[in-house]
């Protein structure tokens, strides 16, 4: 039969010995280890001390000791230096340390805490009379210390762990693109909030699918896909990346979106593949731009060449050695040669303004305006250049003056004008202003055909024009968007109000000050 006390112990490691199975809180479990150790040892107080992977230590744990004391005892540690070797623990300094704060009136039993020859800590046990520690407490006290370290090193590993996870998490979860971690069936192990929302599923829905449920292309995709690549014997090394770019078929009648998938196998150290990641990106907008840009070569080649091909009539004609041409021939045909000439450098200026606007190079040059007699000058102007319409100025002679660059305002107030002339076959065009507390306000309305409703959002848009009359007019769809780039850098802005088959009515805001 063991004696009491051995069944004690027994039963004390036992506790800690379940306890480090259950217990995952680091701080609960050496609260547990700390209590077990005091009342094991017949002490009345102790604590428990570590050291962070800085190499700094701090008070983890304490029972019976006074807050005055472990303000004292973490003031005291935070000036021990990093240790690399149990040897060079120095234990009898603490002694003499609490022997000092006690008066002598405390016996101390203390004992590093060493997991893989690496100090972490270090454990104490009071009792508050004279006596000293026998062998076999200090044995008993050494079981605790080993325990304690196990559980400071697992539950460190587990924050670690869960810290990563953390970590793997947020990056997931924050990610733009979409993302699918396949197990090596093929099965999805998780998904990213971004894939759930393209896709039109939960991430629960999708976790209970495999990659050939969700993955499916409406036509041959480009790239070679996922199982063609892994019936071709893929991956072979973990930089084995594949791409496949198409459109994706999703679920509930939703469109299908173009998107990019990468795939990037994650194998183990034997060669095997533990999962695949499959990056998902929303190409879209990529496929927008390369039809924005085939539409822009488009419609500037096609606008180049018209007044190219004119002046090179002409010149050709008038070049002819056969042919003696009479005044009023030459003066129509220079005319004509000075006009196109005139649409190829507006065109050209166009382009130019609007690189500057995405470079954000555009500069204005402010000065006083005196909008009634920029637009009266304007109305003018474009008045000799139709017959079919009547321009109105109806901005009064008192219109607030206003501080901008003059040739830019003229230059939205004459595409405004144009096109008026331009979309609208006959009739009034009325050119008003408004006053404000704040700001001016101009519109150009005519009495067109309007803009219709499904155009109405893009007007502004680069190269944008309506389906309806970019068939019957000329233009590159630079117009407007230059417009309200300019209204904009002077702090204004710029809308359309339209009613079909009333005519459409366009005004810019600009401020007073």
């Amino acid at each position: 039969m063991l004696p009491d006390i051995r069944v004690r112990q027994r039963d004390y490691l036992l506790e800690i010995s379940r306890a480090l199975t259950e217990e995952l809180d680091l701080d609960k479990l050496l609260s547990r280890i700390l209590k077990y150790a005091i009342e094991m040892l017949a002490g009345q107080a102790g604590f428990i001390a570590l050291s962070n992977q800085q190499g700094h230590w701090s008070l983890a744990v304490a029972n019976g000791i006074p807050d005055a004391i472990k303000r004292y005892l973490d003031a005291w540690l935070e000036k021990i230096p990093a240790i690399q070797d149990p040897k060079d623990i120095d234990l009898p300094e603490l002694n003499r340390l609490l022997q000092q704060i006690s008066m002598g009136n405390l016996t101390a039993v203390g004992l590093p805490l060493v997991a893989q020859n690496e100090v972490i800590g270090f454990i104490y046990i009071f009792r508050n009379y004279q006596g000293v520690f026998s062998a076999n407490d200090r044995s008993l006290l050494s079981s605790f210390a080993n325990q304690a370290a196990i559980a400071v090193r697992n539950a460190r590993l587990y924050t670690e762990i869960n810290r990563e996870k953390q970590r793997i998490d947020a990056m997931l979860n924050s990610a733009a693109d979409g993302i699918l971690i396949l197990l090596p069936d093929h099965g999805i192990e998780r998904t990213n909030a971004a894939f759930a929302r393209m896709y039109g599923r939960t991430q629960a829905e999708l976790q209970a699918l495999k990659h050939g449920d969700v993955i499916k292309w409406v036509k041959p995709p480009n790239g070679i896909t996922l199982e063609k690549a892994e019936a071709g014997g893929w991956p072979l090394s973990p930089e084995a990346h594949l791409y496949v770019e198409g459109d994706l078929a999703r679920p509930d009648g939703q469109p299908p979106l173009p998107v990019g998938i990468t795939y990037a196998p994650l194998l183990s150290t034997e060669g095997t593949l533990i999962s695949t990641i499959a990056t998902v990106r929303d190409i879209t907008h990529f496929r927008q731009a390369d039809e924005l840009k085939s539409e822009f070569v488009s419609i500037i080649s096609h606008e180049l060449k018209t007044p190219v091909a004119l002046i090179k009539g002409y010149v050709s004609t008038l070049r002819r050695d056969d042919v003696e041409w009479d005044c009023n021939v030459m003066d129509n045909s220079l005319e004509v040669i000075e006009e196109e000439a005139d649409r190829l450098t507006g065109l050209i200026e166009n382009m130019l303004d609007a690189t500057r606007l995405q470079m954000n190079s555009m500069q204005l040059k402010k000065a006083d305006v005196d909008l009634h007699k920029l637009v009266k000058r304007l109305a003018e102007r474009f008045q000799v250049q139709t017959e079919t319409h009547q321009i109105l100025n109806e901005i009064p002679e008192d219109f607030p003056i206003v501080m901008a660059d003059e040739p830019r305002v003229e230059q939205v107030v004459s595409n405004l004008i144009s096109n008026a002339i331009k979309y609208a076959p006959s009739g009034d065009i009325r050119l008003t202003g408004q006053t404000l507390s704040d700001l001016v306000v101009i519109c150009v309305a005519d009495e067109g055909p309007g803009i219709a409703a499904g155009d109405l959002p893009h007007i502004f848009d680069r190269f944008y024009r309506a389906q309806e009359t970019s068939r019957k007019t000329k233009g590159a769809g630079l117009g407007l968007y230059l417009a309200r780039a300019i209204v904009e850098a002077h702090s204004g802005r710029m809308w359309a109000d339209a009613k079909q088959d009333q005519g459409a009515r366009i005004c810019f805001s600009l401020p007073r000050d």
